[in-house]
């Protein structure tokens, strides 16, 4: 009897038609396809994103990442003070360096600084450089990684690979947004705060659909 289940069980495993089974990768941003194999699996917020193959070379793949990570960073800071100079009540981001333009003196919090633009720009030119060249002496990793901690949250290693992540994620997004700043302004001539207002309060007749701009031919 219990050959007869033995060889009955074999048979039905003989005739049963293999499946395949595709899985589908987590953090993908393309569902059901395979991430690039030159991506490394252990970059921090590798979502596959490459279509172009344009991280195929490791040294352009490094300078990428570097510059990715430095770029987001002064994405983040560029889009908290257009949210602070106009919650401030200090004007709005755009014309912020109208001074320089139209002639006038330049102000931190309203406060008049006691600096001409010559001087200013000598300062942030140097500053920079000295910033940089220190960088440069590093390798890629070094450069980018840990970055300003003074409160030392990167000792931990488990903590600070979160971190990293976190860190991209939120400088990608305010890559996007700084965008979205300059084409809200370029279409509306309002600040983000006082579109948000004017959209929230009539949202039907306030929206990029009836800016005029957004949607050629509305």
């Amino acid at each position: 009897m219990m050959n007869m289940k033995t060889s009955t069980s074999a048979m039905a495993k003989a005739t049963t038609p293999a499946r395949n089974v595709v899985v589908k990768a987590g953090g993908n941003w393309s569902p059901g396809t395979p991430k690039p194999a030159w991506l490394p699996a252990d970059m921090p917020a590798n979502f596959g994103f490459d279509p172009l193959g344009l991280g195929k070379d490791k040294a352009s793949l490094d300078r990428f990442r570097e510059s990715e990570v430095i770029h987001g960073r002064w994405a983040m800071l560029g889009a908290a003070g257009v949210f602070a100079v106009e919650l401030a009540g200090q004007g709005n981001w755009y014309d912020a360096p109208l001074w320089a333009v139209n002639g006038g003196a330049p102000t931190y919090l309203g406060t008049p600084v006691p600096f001409d633009l010559t001087t200013i720009t000598a300062v942030e030119v140097v500053g920079m450089a000295i910033a940089e060249g220190r960088r440069a002496e590093a390798d890629w990793t070094g450069r980018v990684y840990p970055g300003f901690d003074p409160a030392g949250l990167a000792k931990d290693p488990k903590a600070f690979e979160v971190m990293k992540v976190k860190e991209i994620k939120n400088g990608r997004l305010a890559m996007v947004a700084f965008v979205g700043f300059i084409g809200q302004h370029a279409a509306t001539g309002t600040s983000p705060l006082e579109a948000l207002a004017a959209h929230t309060g009539n949202p039907w007749a306030v929206n990029f659909a009836t800016n005029g701009v957004s949607i050629p031919g509305l």
